[in-house]
């Protein structure tokens, strides 16, 4: 991602020093030991720092032995018993983020490289919007102090608290509800002028959308658990404001460490908490990545949503196809359960017919081969295009800079037909209407609601819609006026559903 390590309040003096304030550049809340090779220079030299830790202060290399995590509105403090002159500052942050649920091979998650570089002028102590230091030590499957007395097991008895769940929408695609992501505030969540909560509450408040999806990691300083007196308080909020929780984004950390893989059993107890939630929460169900949960997991599970009545969507994405063997697998297993609890969620971000005007400007500004930006934009559909996008990766091609940008190429954008996605459709129960920015040229945009609309109406499809807006991560716009404006465009879409948009 291209989310920001340094905003524009991180550098704070002190009478003893200064104090650098890293916002977390990542979707979600992570573990503190998750981040590793933290340097800092100002003014070209490297500094040395300590991390505040809930009252302590350590090494930055120490991290990866703390229990805790860092929230993602909540800054990490980094400290400096040097004194600074006054004025502006050139300053530099590296680190690398392992990202737990996301592998980079059989034995290891995907490890991230971060840097970010601004000049700063310091500003005077800072008041964060919830004031806490990052670290709060919370194992996954411990209760939390708001949970006492409730125990650990998800399926303890919800009771009253578990709201009724109404929001399937009909089958009619002119009378489907249309939700919005929550997820398409990350920007605005990260840059903690407003809560979270106060944040996917205004969703409902501003009118955009009666329903919304939530993201645990985004909402709760209490995630990887979502304590019940989170959780309760939200749903009173949103209810009080005529909304409702369509699906619960859920995270399943493979990783319990850099280093260490969690046990099946492990997996269960980092999930079930999340299911719990999303129970108390009255969603339809959670969202994992398609075909990471895997026929164990699955198993385990099943009883849970079951008595929550709630659903496991599995999300397939990107570039994700079909044809590959795990894919085709993971679909053989769901039929084989056949479960109405288990669901694929499609996310068109799979039907990309070219990609996003401001996506291809963001590669131009970071440094990319002009050759091979042209490339991209004008032979998307090519499968020696990709060839070219990792050979460019490979051969050291990439500026730095646009590394992570340069990612979405191999793991966010998809190259599908609607045709591939027909397999899918019986066990489809939810759709991400994926976006990156408005330009609906040749209908880039639009194009892929049709045909996934009029493929949906076919398979007499009853589940959520949701608009999701990925291009935040380049594209420095207002979240509401985006997403009120893809709203629109999607019913448009949606309701031009006799025949699918040409190929």
């Amino acid at each position: 991602m291209t989310l920001p390590l340094l905003l524009d309040d991180a550098l704070e003096t002190t009478d003893s020093g200064f104090v650098l304030r890293l916002s977390l550049p990542w979707i979600r809340s992570m573990p503190l030991a998750a981040v590793t090779h933290l340097e800092v220079r100002v003014d070209g030299s490297s500094i040395p720092v300590r991390a505040a830790i809930d009252g302590r202060r350590i090494a930055p290399g120490s991290l990866t032995r703390e229990p805790g995590w860092w929230f993602i509105q909540d800054r990490l403090e980094l400290h400096c018993a040097q004194v600074l002159p006054p004025g502006e500052h050139d300053v530099a942050v590296s680190m690398r983020l392992h990202v737990p649920y996301l592998p980079a091979g059989p034995d290891a998650p995907l490890v991230l490289r971060f840097h970010d570089e601004r000049p700063l002028t310091p500003v005077a102590p800072h008041t964060p919007v919830a004031p806490h230091t990052p670290g709060a030590p919370h194992t996954p499957g411990a209760p939390h102090s708001a949970d006492a007395g409730t125990g650990t097991d998800p399926r303890e008895a919800a009771g009253a608290a578990v709201t009724e769940r109404t929001i399937d929408p009909p089958s009619d695609p002119e009378d489907w509800m249309l939700s919005a992501s929550a997820f398409n505030w990350t920007r605005e969540v990260i840059g903690t002028a407003r809560s979270a909560a106060d944040i996917a509450i205004g969703i409902v408040a501003d009118d955009i959308a009666p329903a919304i999806e939530i993201e645990p990691g985004q909402m709760w300083r209490s995630f990887p658990e979502p304590s019940t007196a989170d959780v309760d308080a939200f749903r009173t909020r949103l209810a009080a404001a005529g909304g409702r929780v369509t699906i619960v984004g859920a995270s399943l950390d493979d990783w319990a460490s850099p280093s260490r893989r969690r046990t099946e059993q492990e997996r269960f107890a980092f999930l079930a908490p999340q299911l719990r939630a999303a129970a108390r929460l009255g969603a339809r169900g959670v969202r994992v990545p398609f075909g990471q949960a895997g026929r164990d997991l699955l198993r385990l599970v099943q009883p849970v949503l079951n008595e929550f009545d709630i659903v496991l969507y599995e999300e397939i994405q990107g570039p994700q196809s079909l044809d590959a063997p795990d894919t085709a697998a993971n679909l053989t297993l769901l039929h084989d359960l056949d479960d109405p609890h288990l669901r694929v969620l499609i996310d068109i971000s799979m039907l990309m017919p070219s990609l996003p005007p401001s996506y291809l400007d963001a590669l131009r500004r970071a440094g990319v081969d002009a050759a091979l930006t042209t490339r991209l934009e004008q032979e998307w559909q090519s499968s020696e295009t990709q060839s070219a996008v990792r050979d460019a990766l490979r051969g050291g091609q990439v500026p730095a800079a646009a590394h992570m940008l340069f990612m979405n190429l191999l793991v966010r954008f998809g190259r599908s037909q609607i045709a591939d996605l027909e397999p899918l459709l019986p066990l489809t129960g939810a759709v991400h209407l994926k976006f990156w920015d408005l330009d609906d040229d040749d209908d880039r945009v639009s194009g892929p609601i049709r045909d996934i609309g009029a493929a949906l109406r076919r398979s007499g499809f009853t589940g959520s819609l949701t608009s999701e807006w990925g291009g935040h991560e380049w594209l420095e716009a207002d979240a509401a006026t985006m997403t009120r404006s893809h709203l629109a465009l999607a019913r448009r879409a949606l309701s031009d559903h006799a025949q699918p948009s040409p190929l």
